[in-house]
């Protein structure tokens, strides 16, 4: 080989310095470089199998390290109850999901993933988290800045765990109590529900001035990514029976299950998630002209759009009958991630047989994969893709908790006070000789929380999580001298061999979740009735009711003398002591019309026939006790 002369070398070497200099250096990893470029240059990076993986998303239990790299899997999520050990502290949590991101960073481009969770009140699938009152509670409060600080609560105890993104809030309009998820709904009025939105700047931090519009946003290591859910109309179903059909015209769409999206999206919401249900029977995941047509065209909603849990194969009657289709029609109707959420690998599979056949255009998959990156952009989960223990003190803590009271005794609506105005029995003497306390939630924390609480479906009894129940909350509250009797069910002869001064019975509807929860009667079941009837029929009482929703009292009224709402007040049962013993006043306002037989339902305030037993915005109130 002849020799080169020496300028010739240095070119060369120079040319060589420049081209490693530029391998080595990515667009898309420089926070320093517009939000747009960086989506572009990572996307013109990836391959199909890269692309299709971002808009996986599969449950924890399937996530392996082989899994992650070999698929490229973008997002995982836990399902409810699925943890990584029972009672897990937030250090196990933290040491789960950087395991699975570990996995996901090793890939070729070192995307990180996003794990998702349920936190529909408070961090509710995590042992000693604050365990807040379901939203059928909060919307009674009509308390927007309260709304948002649980919000900011929500973040942080979710990311003392490791999680950068929640499945929340769930902003349905719930038209009929019968349906099994109302519990999770604000109001049946849509300008409550749009008000409740403020609890997404509380997730994810005030949008910034001057954003553009439906641009997604999250502020940090200290918020988490929100979702708006479920997509649209899922509160309007027929007899209220879940996942069914609604059945209403466009405007009544747009008027009553549309106003609380446009919020959200203004809000900079950073995810929305679709509805099982259809709209005048096209199913909603398949609903081209709504989610793309009108939720990313019309709202330029520009963060992504994500399915239910097994949403898709639910396309079809039934479910899964003919995946490819489903497939084909969700991800086309403009569905940017799949829940799979276990067989991931026949999803990428047929997502990937339909581009290379072009059933599905690459630029859908693109747009899709941009949406995806640009709420992880934004989230600085490319910065910042690991979590540390520095939150794990936030997990339950005493500050969550009494912002959990406050929401807990604002959320209360009082229906009935004595059996004439001039006699209230509330509030409650605080020192009495002897008092019973009564009934199937008084000494159950599990009741109190209802569904989606430590498992999907919720638990009764008071070994799922810490907190206080009403029980407790009644003995910390009286005065030492005061004799607390508890008899979960007493007949009457217990009563009458007793000389209790009065009683305090706390009743209701066992925990439930989604469809377990539809009930086209809408009882209290025994031995709630006997209870109140026993009780009441011999001393006088006060009647707590710890539901999901309005259920049937009527025929028990004339016997109680007093009664209180108390809907799922969750996990610090010391707000419901605080406000029956007036220590501060009944101050909720029915956010939901309470009927008097389910032959009424659906009924809703505005209706022409409308004859409630209390009607929506009704609440006593009551005067502090000074002692």
């Amino acid at each position: 080989m002849g020799k080169f002369p020496i300028p010739i070398v240095c070119v060369l070497l120079l040319c060589f310095l420049v081209s490693f200099s530029e391998a080595e250096y990515r667009k898309y990893k420089d926070p320093k470089v517009p939000l747009s470029r960086r989506i572009k240059d990572l996307l013109s990076r990836m391959t199909l199998e890269e692309k299709i993986g971002q808009m996986t998303q599969v449950e924890r239990s399937v996530a392996t390290p082989e899994a992650m790299k070999k698929y490229f899997i973008g997002s995982v999520l836990s399902g409810g109850g699925s943890v990584p050990a029972p009672k897990a502290s937030a250090e196990t949590w933290v040491k789960m999901v950087n395991q699975i991101q570990n996995a996901a960073l090793s890939t070729p481009l070192g995307i990180p993933m996003i794990y998702g969770i349920d936190a529909v009140h408070g961090h509710n699938n995590v042992y000693n988290a604050t365990i807040f009152p379901h939203n059928v509670g909060l919307g009674v409060t009509r308390d927007p800045v309260l709304i948002k600080k649980i919000g900011e609560a929500t973040a942080l105890e979710v990311r003392a765990t490791g999680i950068p993104y929640v499945f929340a809030p769930c902003i349905a309009v719930c038209r009929d109590p019968r349906w099994g998820r109302c519990l999770e709904s604000y109001s049946e009025d849509p300008q409550i529900v749009r008000s409740m939105t403020e609890i997404i700047p509380g997730l994810q931090g005030d949008i910034p001035e001057k954003s553009r519009k439906g641009t997604p946003f999250v502020a940090g290591k200290n918020k988490v990514a929100a979702c708006a859910k479920h997509f649209v109309g899922d509160g309007g179903t027929n007899k209220g029976i879940n996942e069914n059909n609604t059945i209403i015209n466009y405007k009544g769409l747009l008027g009553i299950h549309m106003p609380a999206y446009h919020d959200s999206v203004i809000k900079g919401v950073a995810t929305v998630m679709i509805s099982y249900t259809s709209w005048n029977g096209k199913k909603m995941h398949a609903n081209r002209d709504l989610v793309t047509g009108y939720l990313k065209n019309k709202l330029r909603f520009r963060g992504f759009v994500i399915s239910d849990w097994q949403g898709i194969d639910r396309i079809t009657s039934p479910p899964h009958a003919n995946y490819s289709y489903s497939v084909e029609a969700g991800v086309s109707a403009g569905i940017d991630m799949i829940m799979v959420p276990y067989n991931f690998t026949e999803f990428i599979d047929d997502l990937t047989y339909q581009v290379k056949n072009n059933i599905i255009p690459v630029s859908r998959i693109n747009d899709a994969v941009a949406r995806i990156l640009r709420v992880k952009f934004t989230m600085g989960l490319f910065e910042n893709p690991l979590a540390d223990l520095s939150l794990t003190n936030q997990l339950g803590s005493k500050e969550h908790r009494e912002l959990a009271r406050e929401a807990v005794r604002k959320s209360l609506v009082l229906l009935k006070n004595g059996k004439s105005a001039h006699k209230p029995l509330l509030p409650l003497p605080k020192k009495a000789s002897k008092i019973l306390v009564a009934g199937s939630h008084a000494d159950n924390l599990g009741n109190q929380c209802g569904g989606w609480t430590i498992t999907w479906q919720g638990l009764t009894g008071n070994d799922l999580t810490s907190g206080t129940t009403i029980l407790d909350a009644i003995k910390q509250t009286v005065d030492p001298a005061t004799k607390v009797v508890y008899n979960e069910n007493p007949d009457a002869n217990f009563i009458k061999s007793n000389k209790f001064s009065y009683a305090v019975v706390i009743v209701g509807e066992p925990p439930y979740a989604e469809t377990f929860g539809d009930s086209l009667n809408l009882t209290i079941a025994e031995p709630g009735p006997s209870t109140i009837t026993n009780v009441c029929g011999y001393i006088q009482c006060v009647v707590v009711l710890v539901t999901g929703r309005p259920v049937v009292i009527q025929p028990y009224l004339s016997k109680i003398d007093a009664l209180v709402a108390a809907w799922l007040p969750g996990s610090e049962g010391q707000g419901v002591a605080d406000v029956l013993y007036g220590d501060f006043a009944f101050t909720g306002k029915l956010a939901r019309t309470w009927f008097k037989t389910v032959d009424q339902l659906p009924m809703n305030v505005g209706d022409k026939h409308y004859d409630p037993l209390f009607p929506f915005g009704f609440g006593l109130t009551t005067n502090l006790t000074k002692y």
